[in-house]
């Protein structure tokens, strides 16, 4: 086998169709879904579920125990921590209003796609909201309970989740939130790099 190609643990069910990229490692337990896309040099830790029309880019980190539903979207370099779950059912029911018969699992007009935009992090045990929408170096704190759109380079934390500060892409937080605002403006991180808020996208 190359040393480019997807490592795959014996325990992991990756479905015919599903597409990993070059790289990739797949650890104990995982379950990749057909029609799932990972791309290249990531890492699904074990215990995860990936669902049928996950797309994932590269240089994604997916910790231990993480559930990503169908309508998910990981871009480039994004981490998300164990024990995250995301949802996409804006009406969750199990059953139709008489309970006659159970509601479908296929995706219907109340289920809600969620992008997560490149070099992201979400924290642990969190849960991720159906349809929002996470902006590109945001940071998720661990536990939060995100409902709403965050910006990019926001630091949310909570539940449900609000506005903490600003971090730059190092990871550092660049201004600290009062009274729920970020001072307009650049931000200097000791990396060197400035972050301007409110950001641009």
């Amino acid at each position: 086998m190359s040393e480019r190609a997807p490592r795959i643990h014996p325990t992991a069910i990756v479905e015919p169709g599903a597409v990993l990229g070059p790289g990739t490692a797949v650890w104990d337990s995982v379950h990749v879904r057909s029609g799932a896309c990972i791309g290249r040099d990531c890492i699904i830790g074990e215990k995860t579920y990936v669902a049928y029309d996950v797309h994932i880019g590269d240089l994604c980190k997916v910790n231990a125990n993480v559930y990503l539903c169908a309508g998910v979207t990981l871009l480039d370099g994004v981490m998300v921590a164990a024990h995250t779950v995301f949802t996409n059912d804006l009406l969750p029911r199990a059953t139709d209003p008489d309970l006659a018969a159970l509601q479908t699992s296929a995706p219907t007009e109340a289920t809600l796609a969620t992008r997560v935009g490149r070099g992201a992090t979400i924290g642990a045990n969190c849960t991720i909201g159906p349809g929002v929408v996470l902006g590109d170096f945001c940071m998720v704190g661990m536990g939060s309970v995100v409902t709403t759109d965050v910006p990019p380079h926001a630091l949310v934390l909570g539940n449900p989740a609000r506005l903490h500060g600003v971090v730059c892409r190092c990871g550092e937080v660049v201004a600290r939130a009062v009274a729920g605002a970020v001072p307009n403006g650049e931000h200097a991180c000791r990396c060197g790099r400035r972050v301007a808020w409110p950001t641009v996208p």
